[in-house]
């Protein structure tokens, strides 16, 4: 056996044409599967699970989301103009954390402002008795709100054939279309009927321009043209959502007499249709 020698020059000098490239397919053998990312946001738009609908496995990748990009998102529906004011919604966090919020926030700040308008109405009084059933009120009309009319929704647009969208996508923007009631909740303390209407003004068309650019591209892919009165039928649902929030939450006036002793007048809350003629005109 013989070895022939190998000069150190005769070595290749320039391996930088040199270079490995992958052939494998985006999908490895482990089956992961290639997620996209919404730009600023953390979270993936697709999602894998093999666990069944029912179970919760099922349920739990929706929740596995940061903070950061739950505020962002909050954020953005508060920006029309926003390049994400349109982005895939794909979590159950959010939305889960935005209408327990707006329940408390609307409980807390309605009694605030009742116990205000208490003691402007009469400085004398000793205390004021908080109304908790509101508290259960909010829970009933957010929660059936926020989450019944997305899931009645989904099911409608499923059995008139339009499958692109899923009941968490549809959940996820009735939720984050909630945000805005909650800034709107804190401000409709200030005892100044004018203020309170333009602020539920406000909160009114900001969520429902956001749910029409979000509900209103998935609407128009059914083939049935009658399809698209679903959305003046939002629309009304959406309206008389706000009117609630007005007159039940935040429906509490300054009472005034008129001169020392002087009988009340009609609308401030001697009678009972006088008190619901002040809380619809503010007076």
């Amino acid at each position: 056996m013989s070895y022939a020698p190998v000069e150190a020059d005769e070595r290749l000098e320039d391996q930088s044409g040199l270079e490995f490239k992958s052939f494998l397919g985006t999908d490895t053998a482990g089956g992961q599967q290639s997620t996209n990312y919404d730009p600023g946001f953390t979270s993936p738009r697709t999602r894998q699970t093999s666990s069944a609908f029912w179970s919760l496995d099922y349920y739990t990748p929706y929740f596995d989301v940061d903070t950061s990009t739950v505020l962002a998102r909050c954020y953005n529906t508060l920006l029309p103009m926003s390049p994400n004011y349109m982005s895939p919604r794909d979590d159950l966090y959010g939305p889960f954390w935005v209408l327990t919020t707006l329940i408390l926030t609307l409980f807390m700040s309605s009694s605030l402002a009742a116990s205000i308008a208490s003691y402007l109405s009469s400085p004398d009084s000793e205390h004021y008795d908080y109304n908790f059933t509101l508290l259960s009120v909010a829970v009933t009309l957010v929660y059936a709100y926020g989450l019944g009319i997305p899931v009645l929704l989904w099911l409608l647009l499923r059995y008139l054939g339009v499958g692109v969208w899923s009941i968490i996508e549809a959940v996820s923007v009735w939720g984050y279309a909630h945000f805005v009631w909650i800034p709107v909740a804190i401000l409709c303390v200030i005892p100044v009927p004018i203020v309170r209407w333009v602020l539920v003004g406000v909160g009114f068309a900001l969520s429902g321009y956001f749910l029409f650019m979000n509900v209103y591209p998935v609407i128009t892919q059914a083939e049935q043209k009658a399809t698209r009165l679903l959305i003046p039928a939002l629309i009304a649902v959406h309206a008389g959502v706000a009117l609630t929030f007005k007159v039940l939450f935040f429906g509490y006036y300054v009472i005034k007499e008129i001169g020392p002793g002087a009988e009340p007048e009609l609308g401030d809350g001697d009678s009972p249709a006088g008190e619901v003629v002040a809380r619809l005109l503010g007076v």
